[in-house]
């Protein structure tokens, strides 16, 4: 998942920063796993979005989930991307997921 934020949007995504990590940590209620991800910055140092890799049951999930990120929500999200890893890809190395 890879989400571009819209310019102009930082006090919007510093006000719900809490709302987005406590959704990031119940894998949107139940939706998804949550492995690992992090903020996007520019080369000033200013965030420009935020990506992860979930475990999710079928793009749809793992599409809700993303949607109901309260950063996409609020629309601080510009642009939403899902792109699906291989089949073969080992998440069981990912020692320490974000979500439970």
């Amino acid at each position: 998942m890879e989400n571009i934020h819209h310019p102009g949007k930082q006090e919007a995504r510093d006000a719900l920063r809490d709302s987005h990590r406590a959704w990031v940590r119940s894998g949107g209620d139940g939706l998804c796993s949550v492995l690992i991800g992090s903020a996007l910055w520019d080369e000033n140092g200013e965030a420009i979005g935020h990506w992860g890799v979930l475990e999710a049951e079928d793009e749809a999930k793992a599409r809700a989930f993303s949607e109901g990120d309260p950063f996409y929500a609020e629309g601080v999200v510009k642009t939403l991307k899902l792109t699906r890893l291989a089949d073969g890809f080992q998440a069981h190395r990912i020692a320490e997921r974000m979500s439970d």
